[in-house]
């Protein structure tokens, strides 16, 4: 299902009538097909020499960042406890449609180095440091950008676009935390994914690998197919000293500074939430008041059946209604 802004007449192209906004009927983009038919995906990519790996130095560290295509510059930046890797089938499709992709690390996750200083002056990883490390990295590859940010990052994406608007010519939010969240008491024993989702969230904030893991497990209500390689993956990387403790350090802020630069964005937003998302009694009313906080006619609202990580779970109906928005909503992000 999409959503349209109430104070704007204007629909992202892709939108239909539905729980999934999927154009392509074999599912994957023609140009995203090897000559064997089957779906390129990063390692692919990474295998035949057109993905290349660079570690971006900047003020506080050091980024880790894949680097594929040619054109207008696409930024990606993954959610808490995660990697680059979660956009590995969602990368190969924007270098189809015509864009460079920049894949990111954020600090202290995948890649990137650990022990950065935060701007909380705590032991922390807020969503103003990832968008201050956002601009850096738009500036070394040379912007403006589309940023496209997945939950604690979709906060950053709002606080980038707003205090550096050279920086950034569209931004996509993905299940964002980009509001101050209150827990939802009658929610918590009327909807039953809240329920699960909250009780994992609050036995992984100890620290456990474990518990993150089955969060994760509700966070994914249908699992892509290399789902069970990719979370093996995944708990290698958070298994590695220090990554649990950076990991857990993003609980040490609220997306309070994300919330405050809602009505200072200028540029054309997209807001996608998965109405099946265990983080939020209600996700499309999360996001339509993320849009609404926002100046009028500048962000949109689109919907589909899925959980948290529509872009891992969900990459070719995600991806959609990413190069729809660039195409009808961003234009001038074009080379041509």
């Amino acid at each position: 299902m999409c959503r349209r802004n109430s104070r704007d007449n204007r629909w992202p192209t892709a939108c239909v009538a539905g729980s999934a906004i999927i154009l392509d009927p074999g599912g994957v983009l023609p140009s995203t097909r090897s000559s064997h038919g089957a779906s390129l995906t990063c390692r692919d990519l990474r295998r035949d020499g057109a993905l290349v790996t660079e570690f971006v130095e900047l003020s506080g560290g050091r980024i880790a960042c894949d680097v594929l295509g040619e054109g207008p510059l696409v930024l990606l930046a993954h959610g808490i406890g995660d990697h680059r890797q979660a956009y590995r089938d969602v990368a190969p499709r924007l270098v189809a449609a015509g864009y460079r992709v920049v894949n990111m690390d954020i600090r202290g996750h995948g890649e990137s180095s650990l022990d950065w200083v935060s701007e909380t002056g705590r032991a922390a990883i807020s969503r103003t440091d990832v968008a201050r490390d956002m601009v850096e990295v738009i500036k070394h590859f040379g912007g403006p950008a589309v940023v496209v940010g997945h939950s604690i990052s979709g906060g950053a994406a709002t606080i980038v676009a707003a205090t550096a608007p050279e920086s950034v010519a569209g931004i996509v939010e993905i299940n964002p935390f980009t509001l101050v969240q209150k827990f939802d008491v009658p929610g918590f024993f009327r909807v039953r994914r809240y329920r699960q989702g909250m009780l994992r969230l609050g036995l992984a904030a100890t620290g456990s690998l474990r518990w993150w893991l089955r969060y994760l497990d509700v966070a994914y209500p249908s699992k892509p197919a290399d789902y069970a390689t990719y979370m093996a993956e995944l708990a290698a990387t958070l298994r590695e000293p220090g990554r649990m403790a950076e990991f857990m350090k993003t609980g040490k802020s609220t997306p309070a500074d994300a919330q405050a630069q809602l009505p200072n964005v200028g540029c054309p937003a997209l807001v996608i939430m998965g109405t099946s998302d265990p983080d939020f009694v209600d996700p499309t009313a999360e996001g339509e008041a993320v849009i609404s906080a926002m100046p009028p006619g500048v962000g949109q609202l689109a919907t589909m059946a899925g959980g948290h990580y529509l872009h891992s779970e969900k990459p070719e109906a995600t991806n959609e209604l990413i190069v729809s928005f660039l195409e009808t909503q961003v234009p001038e992000h074009r080379i041509g």
